[in-house]
C-alpha cells in the first residue's frame, strides 16, 4: 500500500519558520517512502480562521516549492461527518456536557494536562439529563465532554507507533477532554481523528508540541474502529527566548521574509535544513 502523508495548517495567521519546517520535514520523509502528499486545511474555528490566511497557506507552501494533490480538504465542509462520530460517541454513554467556565475549572485545583491547562474536575460527570437539557436550553455555555474512565475502560491499555518506537498511551493525563463545544459540532482532537481516517492517512507528520495528544488520538481511533496512523514528531522552531513561534510574531512569518527578498534556500537554511 502506498504511504499517505498530510500537512494540515490552521488558516488564522500566516505561515512562520516553524510550519515551513514541519511541511519541508513532512514532504521529505513523504517523497522518500515513495508517498502521497495531502493538504489539509483545518478551519472549524470560524472566528480566527480567514480566507486570506488559506490563500497565504497555498502562496507560501507553493513558493517552498511543495505540491500536493487536489482537491484539498477542509473541515469546514465536513461539520456533518465530525456530528456523526460525536453521535456515535454519545450513543457508547461516553459524550457528557460541561458547563463550568475556565476561570472555575483552574480554581477547581485538579491538576494540569500535558499541555499545562488545568484538568476539568468531572464536576458535570454525573449531572442528571434533565437538569443539563434545561441548562443546554437556557442557552447557557457548554463543552461536550470525553468521559475518560469509560473511555479507557472500554479500549483497555494503547499504544502507537513513533517511527521506529511502540509508545504506551496515557490518555488519563488529559482528563475528561472537550471532544465538542455549544457553538461547533468537533474539536481538534476528534476532527483531526475523521479527517485522517477519511483520506487514509499512514504518516502523521507534526511537531514535538503535538507528541502527548496523540495519547488522545488513538483512544478515539480505537473506540471508533479506526485505523491508526504511524507518528513522527519533530523538534520545535523556536524563538530567541526559547518559546514555540507564534503566527502573530510577524518576524518569523514565510509572507515577511519573503518580502526581505529571502529565497526558499534562505528558508531551509534557517530551519537547519
Amino acid at each position: 500500500m502506498q504511504p499517505v502523508f498530510r500537512f494540515a495548517p490552521s488558516p488564522n495567521g500566516y505561515l512562520h519558520l516553524g510550519h515551513a519546517f514541519s511541511a519541508l520535514t513532512d514532504c521529505e520523509r513523504c517523497r522518500a517512502a515513495g508517498g502521497r502528499f495531502l493538504l489539509r486545511i483545518e478551519d472549524i474555528d470560524p472566528a480566527r480562521c480567514r480566507p486570506e490566511y488559506e490563500a497565504a497557506i497555498y502562496d507560501d507552501l507553493a513558493w517552498l516549492g511543495l505540491a500536493w494533490e487536489t482537491p484539498v480538504r477542509r473541515q469546514s465542509e465536513h461539520m456533518a461527518d465530525y456530528a456523526a462520530a460525536l453521535a456515535r460517541l454519545s450513543a457508547m454513554g461516553l459524550v457528557y456536557p460541561s458547563f463550568l467556565s475556565r476561570a472555575e475549572i483552574a480554581a477547581a485545583g485538579s491538576g494540569r494536562d500535558p499541555d499545562g491547562a488545568p484538568i476539568y474536575p468531572g464536576t458535570d460527570r454525573d449531572l442528571p439529563a434533565a437538569e443539563a437539557e434545561a441548562r443546554i436550553a437556557s442557552g447557557a455555555p457548554y463543552a461536550l465532554r470525553l468521559r475518560m474512565d469509560r473511555a479507557i475502560a472500554t479500549t483497555g491499555p494503547l499504544t502507537w507507533r513513533e517511527d521506529n518506537a511502540t509508545i504506551a498511551a496515557d490518555p488519563a493525563a488529559w482528563g475528561d477532554v472537550v471532544i465538542a463545544r455549544k457553538e461547533t459540532p468537533t474539536s481538534y482532537h476528534l476532527a483531526v481523528v475523521i479527517d485522517d481516517a477519511a483520506q487514509g492517512i499512514t504518516n502523521v507528520v507534526r511537531g514535538r508540541d503535538l507528541y502527548y495528544a496523540t495519547a488522545v488520538h488513538v483512544l478515539l481511533q480505537r473506540l471508533m474502529g479506526l485505523p491508526s496512523p504511524a507518528y513522527h514528531h519533530h523538534r520545535l522552531i523556536l524563538d530567541a527566548d526559547g518559546r514555540k513561534l507564534s503566527k502573530s510574531d510577524g518576524d518569523t512569518s514565510l509572507r515577511s521574509l519573503r518580502a526581505a527578498g529571502k529565497t526558499p534556500d534562505d528558508t531551509r537554511r534557517m530551519v537547519g535544513l
